[in-house]
């Protein structure tokens, strides 16, 4: 009997003599609680503090060799530390793995954990993956409980949810509520989008934080809310554990994502294509496929409509790119494709790509700092040449360009490589139109 039955048959009991314990099969003293699911698990979910130092930007004139003389000022920039709070769960107790957002604790100098019987232990950075907000932090073994791992692909809307975190910083906290959706995407948080989307309150503080399901099991990493005016508003968003899962095992290996490359360009599957397949409007279609690719290895062709991935169904590009890109260098999938009609079973083997690069100082001034690269067999994601680095405090940088960015066109001219790029040549002096894609979201930056 689910707590939504439980619910309904209190309220039309409690108006006749059959108590809601008897009707229910509780014993008399107990009431339908959460408390028995939350008490063993309690412990893992974890409060994050982090300090780090950031440069302050002063005028001009505190560069001046003068005017820094004459007032004496320090040489050594001027700093400030900025603290931030956020959740964690403790994954693996015997190694001291835990599980949190990137965006919590990037680029910190000190990272405190809190557990829930008080004692406070510093941790130190495993690994980070900015493209889904996942990091792996480490705290010393000692008298740890890790929180179980469910199967996030079994959930369904209107499944019974909990969310635990430490919401504005008052310690730990559990809501709960309902599945709302699945498959939520095209939000610009993240490159790699795949959210659960839920009606349990989740505020500042809950990121990397818990979401489980009613047997105790982790099935999500609160990172994100829908807060239009700056408060919940019951439209939180989730990271499934299943992504996250694959994302933790390279972390934990390499301290970082090794992502492969596949070869092919994809379109999606519209219903004039599907028309002329003589098939559903469900897949992706294989554009274009580079030669000596993984992807011409595994036998697939230009026309395939890849349909499945490892027994999960396709809808559309962003479930090949989602699939593909949590999976390490040297991984293994299994693709279900329909050509001319007839379905096939091919096996791609996912590779390093060969990635060239461009120092985007080599083009204009102001992309001092951001280092562009292109993989020719990866291109089943957009058109254009991603940033694969960004130094920090850098014209780049403060321009708002960030890693994994697609950078599609300067000034109206495409960019689809590193040679069109190298092209353009030096542009300084003229007017700046870049066209940039993150995750699916596409915006402009002018600048004259």
């Amino acid at each position: 009997m689910n707590f939504l039955t439980i619910a309904l048959v209190s309220l039309f009991l409690s108006f006749g003599d059959i108590t809601f314990s008897e009707a229910a099969g509780w014993p008399s003293r107990d009431l339908p609680s959460l408390a028995p699911v939350l008490e063993p698990i309690l412990p893992a979910v974890v409060n994050i503090s982090t300090r780090s130092r950031v440069q302050v930007r002063t005028s001009p004139l505190f560069d001046d060799p003068f005017f820094k003389h004459f007032f004496n000022l320090p040489e050594k920039p001027r700093e400030r530390v900025a603290k931030s709070l956020g959740s964690g769960v403790i994954i693996d107790a015997a190694r001291g793995y835990v599980i949190t957002n990137h965006h919590v604790v990037d680029k910190a100098d000190e990272i405190s954990v809190t557990l829930q019987d008080g004692r406070t232990l510093q941790a130190r950075p495993v690994g980070a993956d900015p493209d889904t907000d996942i990091a792996i932090i480490q705290v010393p073994t000692e008298h740890l409980t890790a929180i179980p791992l469910g199967d996030s692909d079994r959930l369904r809307v209107g499944d019974f949810v909990a969310a635990i975190g430490n919401p504005f910083g008052l310690g730990q906290t559990v809501t709960s509520g309902i599945v709302s959706a699945l498959g939520r995407s095209g939000l610009g948080i993240e490159g790699y989008e795949d959210f659960i989307q839920t009606d349990a309150s989740i505020n500042p503080g809950n990121s990397g934080g818990a979401l489980i399901d009613l047997r105790g099991e982790l099935i999500g990493i609160n990172t994100a809310i829908f807060a239009p005016n700056g408060g919940n508003v019951g439209i939180g968003f989730a990271i499934p554990i299943n992504l996250a899962r694959q994302v933790v095992t390279q972390l934990t290996v390499h301290g970082k994502m090794r992502r492969g490359s596949l070869g092919i360009q994809l379109q999606e599957l519209t219903p004039e294509l599907a028309a002329a397949f003589d098939m559903l409007a469900q897949g992706a279609v294989v554009a274009k496929v580079a030669r000596g690719s993984p992807a011409e290895q595994a036998g697939i062709r230009v026309g395939d409509v890849i349909t499945e991935i490892n027994d999960h169904p396709v809808h559309t590009i962003r479930d090949v790119r989602n699939t593909f890109g949590v999976l390490g260098v040297g991984s293994k999938a299994t693709l279900k494709v329909v050509r001319e009609k007839r379905p096939l079973m091919l096996t791609v083997k996912v590779m390093e790509p060969r990635v060239e690069i461009v120092e985007g100082g080599q083009v204009d001034s102001r992309l001092e700092g951001a280092t562009f690269g292109t993989s020719p067999e990866d291109t089943y994601e957009q058109p254009g040449i991603q940033v694969i680095k960004i130094k920090q405090n850098s014209p780049a940088a403060i321009l708002g360009l960030r890693e994994g960015d697609v950078l599609s066109s300067i000034n109206r001219n495409s960019i689809q490589n590193v040679e069109d790029l190298r092209r353009m040549g030096r542009i300084s002096g003229k007017s700046l139109l870049l066209v940039l894609q993150r995750g699916e979201a596409s915006f402009q930056i002018l600048l004259k």
